[in-house]
């Protein structure tokens, strides 16, 4: 049986989640920083998403899949924007994006991913 690695754990979930190669992440926005904008925000929890890979030894070039929540679709250009320049040409993951209303009224950004070990 594989075992199953949990970091960072609270009550209600983990950061992150290891079995076998694969790594899950909670949802990381941009809350408790000063970002504002679609921009900042997505480059804040673009940046937790680096450093959360990085402890478990594995990197955005790995990653297998994404889940973006945006709270509105007429920032999905700017957020794009963002994506596109933190990620490494041809490691594009499977990625799905929706709008949505997030945990809080402030964040515009939410991202959860599914990432390899390399």
């Amino acid at each position: 049986m594989t075992a199953i690695t949990r970091l960072h754990t609270q009550t209600r979930m983990s950061k992150t989640v290891v079995h076998g190669d694969t790594i899950y992440l909670c949802g990381q926005t941009s809350g408790g920083s000063d970002a504002v904008t679609m921009a900042e925000q997505t480059q804040e929890a673009l940046s937790r998403v680096d450093a959360l890979l990085a402890e478990v030894g594995s990197s955005k070039s790995h990653l297998l899949s994404a889940l973006i929540h945006i709270s509105d679709m007429a920032e999905f250009a700017e957020m794009n924007a963002v994506w596109d320049a933190w990620l490494p040409e041809g490691c594009a993951p499977a990625r799905t994006t929706v709008e949505s209303a997030l945990a809080r009224p402030e964040l515009r950004f939410e991202v959860t991913v599914v990432a390899a070990k390399p």
